[in-house]
């Protein structure tokens, strides 16, 4: 929720579903006591870019959303690949716009088909349940209010509303992952049966709960540790828990970007030590077991 007299961006790309979202707030913020502004990143990554930024700046003037914030950005090359180093120089860019602007809440128009999409990737990668988690509806400044909602229900009011979405070229490239992942829910759809898609983002939903849960018993679990990672206290937690509490250490002790592979090889020195060395992790830090002690140090 948004406190009413409060400020909110739309985060504004051009496509449907941000149009849909844009075109909805102009006609409720007024409403509910809220002042709606936009914000349009222009990631300069095809020809036109610039142009369509344009376009749907002024499609956010004629819904009368004020202010409007035409930015670009530069992507940097990065060892992510394209869509991480594109998504991290956009989220830093409406964070600089919603500070400049004093904005309450960034609005940003994911849908339950993108929240689908996040959760199939997660599925693919093998990853957890804080992954399998998707997208939040609220975290901090950003807010996801069409993450219920089918991606047809957007275009279908931005046509009811004679609005022309951009079509992002880079949504039809399948060099990229979440194009792939996008393709591969109507066949879902078609082979395993109609409901798919909703059945991913209530998966999404339900994991959230888990998530939350898990790593508030963790954060608990680790503050009854305090300093002391004792390898007898450590062993005595369930699996999910005392790898989210070595997760937390190895956070408070200035590592970072640990993967499953570090995680699973700081693990072994609780629960299957046979004298190996010292496990080298990201930030500089090592994991090392000691009697009954498990240290971390930088190196």
């Amino acid at each position: 929720m948004v406190d009413g007299g409060a400020d909110v961006l739309v985060a504004v790309s051009g496509g449907a579903d941000s149009l849909a979202l844009a075109a909805a707030t102009a006609f409720e913020a007024p409403r509910q006591g809220l002042r709606a502004g936009a914000v349009v990143v222009d990631h300069g990554l095809q020809q036109g870019s610039a142009r369509a930024a344009g376009q749907a700046a002024q499609t956010c003037r004629e819904l009368s959303l004020d202010p409007v914030v035409l930015t670009a950005v530069r992507v940097p090359p990065s060892g992510q690949g394209p869509e991480a180093a594109a998504r991290e120089a956009r989220y830093a860019a409406l964070a600089e716009a919603a500070d400049q602007a004093g904005a309450g809440a960034v609005l940003l128009g994911h849908t339950r088909d993108d929240q689908a999409e996040t959760v199939l990737l997660a599925l693919a990668r093998g990853s957890g349940t804080r992954s399998l988690a998707g997208m939040a509806a609220v975290r901090d400044r950003w807010h996801r209010p069409l993450l219920g909602v089918p991606r047809a229900t957007t275009h279908a009011a931005c046509a009811a509303l004679g609005l022309a979405p951009f079509d992002d070229p880079h949504n039809a490239d399948a060099s990229y992952t979440r194009v792939r992942a996008r393709a591969l829910l109507p066949v879902l759809e078609r082979e395993l049966g109609p409901g798919v898609v909703s059945g991913l983002a209530r998966s999404a939903e339900l994991a959230r709960d888990d998530a939350d849960a898990l790593d508030a018993l963790a954060l608990a679990a680790f503050d009854d540790l305090g300093r002391e990672l004792q390898v007898r206290a450590l062993v005595g937690l369930v699996p999910a828990l005392r790898r989210r509490v070595l997760r937390l250490a190895v956070a408070a002790a200035g590592g970072s970007a640990l993967t499953s592979a570090h995680l699973a090889a700081v693990d072994a020195l609780v629960t299957d030590w046979h004298g190996q060395g010292p496990v080298a992790l990201p930030g500089g830090l090592s994991a090392t077991r000691r009697h009954d002690r498990l240290l971390l140090a930088h190196l």
